[in-house]
């Protein structure tokens, strides 16, 4: 048991729980029983907030543990996250300031009551938001990953429910908090969250290198552990096996990312248009921080950093890694705020993606299927019940299911949630698809995606489905056709999910407009979408 780290970690974490009580009277409303205030904070929050907020939810707990491991187990494909995070702010610059527009004039709150709105169709909307749902939910269990990987540093964790006794305490504290308080307790305790991250790593990249000879004597190390190994895909430099996984992966991730329902839900709780357009600028500075953070993943290799075995896998835990490093290369006192940010960097995203989540269940399931006339009090405590099943279920995924298994299923999530980009983003500017066409996009991209997935095994690992996103071209096969022949070079299966979603849409659209089969009815018109705080359309958020 590491007594001083865990006291330390202790302290912040009290203070953070303390701070997300308290939030539910910061920027109060007239009330909390109703799903604008509860679940988008008002949609008041001005540049500051919305970018501690946006930038805690993106850039998560299992971000701060997953790219140094894979940095430390792969080498140079796990730099992908910095030009996808680089590409992303381009190009949601306009779509988003569009979404926050439309969603402000009608009351939007999730994407799926955009694509109702477009189109008219409840059975479109009831797949958006079941396909939100279901992506978000290993998301979430994945931050419990990287908040397990500090208990284990500090002696916290063990096998068996009794062993994760510590994560379902903290879940609990966040659970109730965000029961509370709702979307304001992640976004005031974002500031701390972020505050202690840059701190950690500016820190980090400064004084752990001096101690193990300099950057040049690192890399010459990373490349010495891997010139070692017989993978052909590893390397501190990317090879014709792997460009091509690296390239569609930064590109699919970079799409995706903003579709996730967390994603817009910040957006969304943001006061006008002009935050986000400053948002889409400043935020591209956390990625300088992820850029040095993944670099830790190469300092332990020279620091002959070993990652903790999982003692119900009997396997190395390599997100482990960097609590391992901070743990044996700092003071005690400096490794507890280290292990405390990654902490509460896994309660800040969290909670968001359980409000998200909570969201597509009571406006898109619960009001529209089991209550129509649900009042917004109503709605309001749905979406606070649903997001304490969605935390515990989280939880219990963690406990009784591989963790490895919760990583694979977020590349799932991944592929899953690109295949509601032409009704969620390219709907924004144009209605030619038809609600058919976009039905059977979806069907036809979801179930060539997962049968790809499911064709992708690892035997390091003893897997032989659902065991990675990265598909070699020898296997992409059409109809028993085998374009590549026995190509060894991969490619990120959401990127060919996407590319057949849009073919089937666009054949199925040709025929039904062919046909004249109605499409729906549109509730926007041009002028929603450039709207802003200022306007007299503006709907008044209820309160009764």
């Amino acid at each position: 048991m590491q007594w001083t780290e865990l006291i330390v970690f202790s302290a912040l974490f009290l203070l953070v729980t303390v701070m997300g009580f308290v939030a539910a009277k910061w920027q109060k409303g007239d009330t909390l029983e109703h799903l604008d205030e509860w679940g988008l904070g008002g949609r008041k929050f001005g540049s500051w907030i919305t970018w501690f907020l946006v930038g805690g939810d993106l850039y998560t707990a299992y971000t701060f543990v997953a790219v140094p491991a894979l940095m430390f187990g792969a080498g140079a494909t796990g730099f992908f996250a910095l030009p996808y995070t680089v590409i992303l702010y381009p190009i949601v610059f306009l779509p988003l300031v569009r979404m926050w527009s439309v969603s402000r004039v009608h009351g939007y709150v999730t994407p799926a009551d955009f694509v109702k709105g477009r189109y008219g169709s409840h059975w479109l909307a009831l797949i958006i938001a079941i396909t939100g749902i279901v992506a978000t939910m290993p998301y979430i269990a994945l931050q419990l990953v990287g908040l397990e990987a500090v208990l284990r540093s500090m002696g916290l964790n063990g096998s068996g429910i009794l062993g994760h006794l510590p994560l379902f305490i903290a879940f609990v504290i966040l659970a109730l908090y965000t029961y509370q308080s709702g979307l304001r307790a992640p976004a005031l305790i974002a500031f701390v969250k972020d505050i202690l991250i840059y701190i950690v790593i500016l820190v980090a990249i400064v004084y752990l290198p001096s101690k193990f000879g300099g950057w040049g004597e690192i890399f010459n190390d990373a490349q010495a552990k891997f010139d070692a190994t017989p993978a052909k895909t590893d390397g501190i430099l990317l090879n014709s096996n792997n460009q091509l996984q690296y390239a569609t992966l930064a590109l699919g991730s970079a799409l995706a990312l903003f579709i996730y329902p967390h994603s817009l839900t910040g957006i969304l709780a943001s006061r006008g248009r002009n935050v986000i357009k400053r948002n889409m600028v400043a935020l591209p500075a956390y990625s300088l921080v992820l850029g040095l953070l993944a670099l830790l993943g190469y300092v332990a290799i020279s620091a002959g950093t070993k990652p903790i075995v999982n003692q119900a896998t009997g396997r190395p835990d390599t997100n482990t890694i960097v609590p391992e490093l901070f743990g044996a290369n700092f003071p005690s006192w400096f490794a507890g705020i280290a292990f405390a940010a990654i902490g509460i960097g896994a309660l800040v995203p969290a909670a968001i993606m359980s409000i998200a989540a909570a969201n597509l269940w009571t406006r898109n399931v619960y009001k529209e299927y089991i209550k129509k006339h649900a009042t917004p009090a109503e709605e309001a405590k749905q979406a606070k019940l649903a997001s304490l099943v969605v935390k515990f279920g989280a939880v219990a995924f963690i406990v009784f299911v591989d963790p490895q298994f919760s990583i694979d299923l977020q590349l799932i999530g991944g592929v899953m949630i690109l295949q509601t980009l032409p009704a969620v983003a390219i709907a924004l500017y144009t209605r030619w698809f038809h609600v058919y066409g976009l039905v059977a996009g979806w069907v036809g991209g979801m179930g060539y995606g997962m049968w790809l997935l499911y064709n992708i095994g690892n035997p390091a690992i003893g897997k032989a489905h659902f065991a990675g996103s990265a598909l070699p071209l020898g296997k992409l096969s059409i109809f028993g056709w085998h374009p590549f022949g026995e190509s060894t070079m991969t490619i990120y299966v959401g990127i060919i999910a996407l590319a057949v979603n849009l073919v089937v849409a666009v054949i199925v659209t040709l025929i039904a407009k062919q046909a004249k089969v109605f499409n729906g009815t549109d509730q926007t018109d041009p002028s929603d979408y450039h709207v802003d705080e200022d306007s007299p359309r503006v709907k008044p958020v209820a309160t009764h």
